[in-house]
């Protein structure tokens, strides 16, 4: 091999490896430890079976705390606990107590009760907009599913699973007009069928919402984390988590909050401006969950957005234009748009490149807790 020869292969190489590495490298944040925040700054629950825990120690795959159960009433659970006797009082109870109970993470349940409607934030992240190919600015859509446990499975689906870590903030009293956002915060997954949002969205004015309810609310699209936080200062909390998330141990996701465009109490704002507003919803319509009095109910999970790293990148060129030739070859019975979505389908899927059964999402985020759930075979 002469010596431009040799040259080329060696930057050829080097360009493989480093390729490869960017993909497939083993994300290194995977451990089996997840940091606790102080009872000063933050109180932290998890419940298995009927026993609230609040948690002190996160460590091999163990949660380590002081067993509350005892002074919770017939069916209260840990938001309960909060709003009757409140922060301090549940941190003395805490810093007081003489004996821990240690239990398994793969015991833990949905720490709190939460309701199946929920307020979603989409592109409230500026990197995934732009991944997203979406130019408006972030917007709102309800999100109907009920949620499912920490390990649950997610449904396999004949659409286009995605995945998108988010922070989401727990209404633990019913939040009026007048006040600003305030509860606890939990990990979520907003699982998507990225064929059906496509199917369903309107495609001049994706901020509109529209058919993001119907690809995000299926049975299984919202697993939660296995800890639910009360922090005391939500807003100085919540701005220092880093969110991450990883495929069969591969990263795809990571940022820090603070990232966002609307933070929890803007995006109540933008919700209440939107209370008589519908999304189109598997036929039928939706609204955002508001009470009777205009209040968002407590329980609620507000879900603010996710960073860049999802699977969807947006439409590719040639579905562009495969779309535009299905169209004037014969496919005037369906629009541009319709003929440019399922070329991105039909490609996607021929690829593989969304969630497969078998494929695990994991989040593990300090301070907050983790979530690892398979999609089901």
């Amino acid at each position: 091999m002469n010596g431009v020869g040799l040259r080329m292969a060696v930057v050829f190489a080097l360009a493989v490896f480093l390729g490869t590495g960017a993909a497939h490298s083993t994300d290194s944040t995977m451990t089996e430890t997840i940091a606790i925040a102080p009872t000063d700054e933050a109180l932290t629950f998890a419940r298995a079976g009927e026993k609230i825990i609040a948690v002190t120690a996160y460590e091999n795959d163990r949660v380590r705390g002081v067993d509350l159960t005892a002074l919770a009433g017939p069916g209260e659970d840990a938001a309960d606990l909060v709003n009757r006797l409140g922060y301090d009082k549940l941190k003395g109870e805490i810093e007081r107590a003489t004996q821990s109970v240690e239990v398994p993470v793969g015991d833990l349940d949905i720490p709190i009760r939460l309701t199946g409607a929920h307020i979603a934030a989409a592109t409230n992240y500026r990197e995934h907009a732009k991944e997203a190919t979406v130019e408006g600015g972030p917007f709102l859509f309800p999100k109907l599913v009920t949620p499912t446990g920490a390990r649950a499975a997610i449904p396999a689906s004949r659409g286009m699973l995605d995945y998108e870590v988010e922070l989401c903030l727990v209404t633990l009293k019913p939040i009026a007009d007048d006040q600003d956002a305030a509860g606890g915060l939990m990990l979520c997954n907003d699982v998507t069928d990225r064929a059906t949002l496509l199917r369903n969205i309107d495609p001049v004015n994706p901020e509109s919402g529209k058919g993001f309810t119907s690809g995000k609310s299926a049975p299984g699209f919202l697993p939660v984390g296995d800890l639910f936080v009360v922090p005391r200062d939500m807003r100085a909390f919540a701005k220092s988590l880093e969110l991450q998330l990883s495929v069969n141990g591969v990263e795809r996701q990571r940022a820090i909050v603070s990232m966002w465009i609307w933070d929890f109490d803007e995006i109540l704002r933008q919700a209440r401006l939107r209370r008589a507003t519908t999304w189109s919803y598997w036929g039928g319509t939706a609204r955002l969950p508001f009470a009777a009095d205009g209040a968002v109910p407590a329980r609620t999970l507000v879900l603010a957005g996710t960073p860049a790293g999802t699977v969807f990148k947006g439409l590719h060129w040639s579905d562009y234009v495969l779309g535009i030739l299905d169209w004037l070859y014969g496919g005037w019975d369906k629009t541009i748009a319709h003929h440019v979505v399922e070329r991105h389908i039909a490609a996607a899927r021929e690829a593989g490149a969304y969630l497969q059964p078998g494929d695990e999402v994991t989040i593990r985020v300090n301070r907050l807790g983790a979530l690892s759930n398979k999609v089901a075979k």
